[in-house]
């Protein structure tokens, strides 16, 4: 019983410095912002004088702040839906042992290895109006080819069409990801299963949609889990390969509240932002740890 109170002792100090660590630079930090958020603090000179929820109503009539959050919510159904479907199909299609799968999936996996800042750079200029696509395009006899890409200010049911590149490249960087993992999930299938389903009769494709897809479904919801945290939160990438975009057509919070707190000087106005996406992400973050939580319990 001695024995068993210091070992626990003992564990108990070893992760100490941990705790500490997470409960002041994450919980503490998240209650600071809390708590500038609820504050007249606008300048270099902190000011935690309360006043209510006057920031979060200032910045919620934002018109920036609107497009900010239509913008977050179509790149993340586009990204989520790219990286999802594309990663699928190349996992599918690397299950079928192609030949030359290890450098196909080494290929296809390298650009999780590149920062989204070398992503951002790269992909600006494949996209720039006058030496990217555009120019390939004119050069193969596509002489009407001027689209302007993330400078063109058009938008259609408010999503801006400059927010085409940012989803192509972001959905570029992490297929790879979703590859993997559904590879992963392809290959833990037992093919006896599949044998049998066609013995019966079954198609290829009654196989991939009532046998595959439902085995793979807690993969996908951890893909989409994944992938919805990045996107919510995105700002690296955006910022290098677009920035904010003509009139705020790639903008997100991210980028809104960086230049609002560091370049604006509008510390309180900068913690409404960032708690905001910080909810953003809890909605997605909280219920899928709760439903693994309930699971783990219940084993």
């Amino acid at each position: 019983m001695i024995k068993s109170r210091g070992d626990l002792l003992r564990a108990f100090f070893v992760v100490l410095p941990s705790i500490a660590a997470v409960g002041i630079f994450i919980y503490g930090f998240i209650g600071w912002s809390l708590r500038a958020s609820f504050s007249a603090w606008d300048g270099i000179i902190p000011d935690f004088t309360f006043v209510g929820f006057k920031n979060y109503l200032e910045v919620f009539s934002n018109v920036r702040f609107q497009k900010d959050l239509w913008n977050t919510l179509y790149f993340t159904f586009f990204f989520l839906l790219l990286s999802i479907c594309w990663g699928l199909l190349l996992a599918w299609l690397l299950d079928r042992k192609v030949k030359g799968e290890a450098l196909l999936r080494n290929i296809f996996l390298f650009p999780m290895s590149i920062s989204f800042v070398v992503t951002g750079v790269v992909w600006r200029w494949i996209f720039n109006p006058t030496v990217g696509v555009n120019a390939l395009l004119k050069l193969l006899g596509f002489s009407g080819a001027n689209w302007g890409w993330y400078t063109d200010p058009t938008s259609v049911l408010k999503f801006h069409l400059a927010l085409i590149p940012v989803i192509l490249a972001a959905s570029w960087q992490l297929t790879g990801y979703t590859m993997a993992m559904f590879l992963a999930g392809l290959r833990g299938i037992p093919e006896d299963l599949i044998d049998h389903a066609r013995i019966d009769g079954a198609s290829e494709l009654y196989i991939f949609r009532r046998i595959i897809l439902p085995l793979l479904k807690p993969i996908t919801l951890s893909a989409m889990i994944v992938l919805g945290h990045f996107s919510l939160k995105i700002f690296d990438l955006i910022y290098t390969m677009t920035g904010k975009g003509p009139a705020f057509a790639t903008d997100v919070p991210a980028i809104f509240m960086f230049e609002t707190t560091f370049r604006g000087n509008h510390y309180a106005e900068g913690a409404v932002i960032s708690i905001v996406m910080l909810l953003l992400v809890a909605v997605v973050i909280v219920p899928y740890l709760y439903s693994t939580f309930r699971k783990e319990i219940k084993r």
